[in-house]
């Protein structure tokens, strides 16, 4: 498969081969496929249209890096030592990763930026943690025994990642890989693949031994499928949506491979009377129009109590207006388009929906044409209140800049609404109530709760993964690196 291009379109593209065991590797196939900017449909990269044999040959030369011992019982000073180098490496190249990123997502500049110094800092924590790996021991229980509980790598990790951040969410898998000694066979997005060959070729410099990290790019149905049914895989670590989470889990059975799933959300982002509105407002801005609402935990069910309803909706709106979309290379940008046509589709269906099930649309509404936008996927930031929770638009992931407003009365009915969710990613409060504040936080079920702050309250390491349908596993965190272990118990009978 190759996407016939105009030579204009061309002209800075890259071109990309697979990197497996170390070296740039022609694809199985010799297909290719070429992404295109979803800011101006030109061409920003050229991939390979990988197969499942892609696949395994990355894995064996995975497994190659793990059982010879090369990367699995390196000295934890050594797996230091790379991970930081990643990390400098990172911020030497700061700008030309995030100018690619940027192109590849659609992603202001200014955010790509602060997306790959983020992900340098992943590797910094996780260069500090692999040198504070270390189990128990079990003394006192009989006089003539000792315990020991030692932590191992889990071995060769397929780890399959999405669009929407692909320089962090990869770094969240990658980095705790590596402190614990696994080696890697990465599938991207082929949205944004070119941002993690980018990555592999950077471990690789900063002194990973070949097939440590590999990368293989396809279709995720064949390619990504290949790795979660292999059983040379010994773990899987996913990003995505539920729907294929579940595919994985099901494929992952074969040989019973560890998994980590970091999933779909509608997370309810919840606004009390008490709190300080103008704070709230700034916040459920940015908890829903990030990265153009195509983030997992975004907080897409706004619960507003109904005493301050209209107050709050009012600043929301006008402050949604002032949102600037557009060319993501404009520094006044504020966000850009959708990744992709059937992206753009179904954030316009799910907008046809809310009104055709009698929600009110205070602002947005559609696809933006007209010159600045016609060559690109951009779509308005949208409003929609008056929503029930039993309404399309307040069940399902929309993945856009689609914001459902939801009220009530008091902390019990909040509560209420904001579990009735098949998902569990994330929430928030806002109150200056602290009893109120924890009860909440305690009530909820999701992964993360933000008390007075949305996406970060400035903690960037906390465990991070969902209740119910949105995964299994955690990411970051001791909690983090735990998920690319085993635990091994030795028992010493004495003389």
């Amino acid at each position: 498969m190759v996407i016939e291009t105009k030579q204009a379109d061309t002209a800075n593209a890259r071109t990309f081969e697979q990197f497996i065991g170390g070296a740039w590797t022609p694809g199985t196939t010799g297909e290719t496929y070429e992404r295109r900017n979803p800011a101006n449909g030109a061409v920003v990269e050229t991939i390979p249209w990988g197969d499942a044999e892609d696949a395994r040959k990355a894995v064996d030369a995975a497994r190659v890096a793990f059982d010879s011992g090369a990367w699995s019982k390196a000295p934890a000073t050594q797996r230091a030592q790379v991970l930081r180098a990643v990390a400098a490496k990172l911020r030497e190249q700061l700008v030309p990763l995030a100018q690619l990123l940027s192109k590849e997502v659609g992603k202001p500049q200014n955010m790509a930026t602060a997306e790959v110094a983020m992900a340098a800092d992943v590797y910094d924590y996780y260069a500090g943690l692999a040198l504070d790996i270390k189990g128990d021991a079990i003394t006192n229980f009989a006089p003539d025994a000792v315990g020991l509980t030692v932590h191992e790598p889990v071995g060769v990790v397929g780890v399959i990642t999405p669009w929407n951040f692909p320089v962090l969410l990869i770094s969240w898998k990658l980095a705790p890989a590596l402190a614990a000694g696994c080696t890697v066979v990465a599938k991207p997005s082929e949205f944004t693949a070119g941002t993690t060959f980018e990555l592999a070729r950077i471990i690789a410099e900063a002194g990973a031994p070949a097939g440590v990290v590999n990368v293989v790019t396809g279709p995720g149905n064949v390619v990504g499928a290949e790795l979660a049914a292999s059983p040379r895989v010994d773990k899987v670590a996913f990003t995505g949506s539920t729907a294929v989470g579940k595919t994985i889990m099901q494929a992952a059975s074969g040989n019973l491979k560890k998994i980590s799933l970091e999933l779909g959300g509608k997370s309810p982002n919840i606004v009390f009377a008490d709190a300080d509105i103008d704070q709230a407002v700034a916040g459920s801005f940015f908890g829903i129009y990030l990265n153009t609402g195509q983030v997992c935990q975004a907080g897409s069910r706004l619960l507003v109590q109904e005493s301050v309803k209209d107050e709050f909706l009012g600043k929301l709106a006008a402050f949604t207006k002032t949102v600037k979309v557009g060319d993501p290379e404009d520094p006044s940008t504020t966000m850009g388009p959708v990744i992709n046509e059937a992206q753009l589709e179904k954030v316009v269906r799910y907008v046809h929906a809310g009104q055709d099930e009698g929600a009110s649309m205070l602002c947005g509404g559609g696809r933006l044409t007209g010159e600045a936008y016609d060559r690109g996927l951009f779509v308005q930031p949208t409003i929609f209140d008056g929503v029930r929770n039993s309404m399309t638009i307040a069940r399902e992931e929309i993945f856009g800049p689609v914001l459902s407003v939801i009220s009530f009365g008091d902390a019990d009915e909040a509560l209420r609404i904001a579990n009735d969710t098949i998902y569990g990613l994330a929430a928030a409060v806002w109150t200056k109530d602290v009893n109120t504040a924890f009860g909440m936080a305690k009530g909820l079920q999701a992964g993360t709760v933000w008390v007075n702050a949305y996406h970060s309250a400035g903690l960037p390491y906390m465990p991070y993964g969902g209740y119910k349908q949105s995964g299994i596993g955690r990411e970051l965190g001791h909690e983090g690196l735990e998920e690319y272990m085993e635990t091994k118990a030795i028992q010493f009978k004495l003389g």
